[in-house]
């Protein structure tokens, strides 16, 4: 394969480098509207749904005694002492780090982080009852997004897996779909048009309307009044988290063809 060393370019994401380099198998849909949703889901991926995992990793007392035993052996010939101070340093660290300023799962906003959750489990449980993908019948960027940060919560983090085994099966057997989709025959058909968004799919942008649009609206006035935090109210609770200068989104959004006056 070419390019075995491929560095990613400052600010530009896997996929949009895949997307330039290589012709066919497109995970972006073609219609601008489309690209935008399918972003959004992404986006919502990366940003929100990861601090689902790090609070199941870290916040509930099976979580961080699992991921300080397991997360050390992924190096394979790491040894015992090493293993041993990870415990002692890094995991507690990480605990230390749902204090707010880092994840934003402080103790009050647990219970929000894991209704948010839920709530993903049972919308995903649905959608995936009718449609393969997230936008139809072959794979697009959000299910790559979704799908990484799935993995560890059904497959790794104990609370978070013993929820989705009891409530969506579902979304087990897809995680595991999305592992190998190398031999998938796809063409544009098989995505969803703008004309035909089932109510499935409308409920996962009703979820994060709910959550993530709040938090990115916290963001961004964040960083304009130059706050190194952010704070908002969701559900009765109030989040805290650092603020996030994210200056790739917008390249990443005109390298996918998708106009400011969209986002705008």
């Amino acid at each position: 394969m070419a390019n075995r060393n491929l560095r990613l370019p400052a600010r530009e994401s896997a996929i949009a480098v895949l997307e330039r380099l290589y012709e066919g198998r497109s995970v972006i849909p073609n219609d601008p509207a489309m690209a935008f949703l399918d972003y959004l889901v992404e986006d919502y991926a990366d940003e929100w749904v990861t601090k689902m995992l790090f609070h199941y990793r870290w916040g509930p007392e099976e979580g961080v005694e699992n991921a300080s035993k397991i997360l050390p052996l992924w190096y394979l010939t790491i040894p015992d002492e090493m293993v041993e101070e990870f415990k002692t340093t890094f995991a507690r660290r990480q605990v230390d780090r749902l204090g707010g300023t880092v994840a934003g799962s402080l103790e009050v906003t647990g219970p929000l982080i894991e209704a948010s959750y839920r709530r993903l489990l049972a919308i995903l449980r649905e959608h995936f009852k009718a449609q393969r993908f997230t936008f139809g019948g072959r794979p697009s960027a959000g299910d790559f997004g979704l799908h990484g940060q799935l993995t560890q919560l059904v497959q790794v983090e104990p609370p978070s897996m013993a929820l989705a085994r009891a409530e969506a099966p579902q979304v087990l057997a897809w995680v595991d779909v999305m592992e190998d989709l190398s031999g998938l025959d796809v063409s544009d058909e098989d995505l969803l048009t703008r004309d035909a968004v089932p109510d499935t799919l409308r409920a996962l942008f009703s979820e994060i309307g709910r959550t993530y649009a709040p938090f990115l609206v916290a963001n961004e006035a964040a960083i304009e009044s130059g706050a190194e935090q952010m704070e908002f109210q969701l559900d009765g609770c109030t989040l805290l988290a650092a603020a996030l200068f994210l200056p790739e989104k917008v390249p990443e959004l005109a390298a996918r063809g998708i106009c400011h006056a969209v986002i705008r």
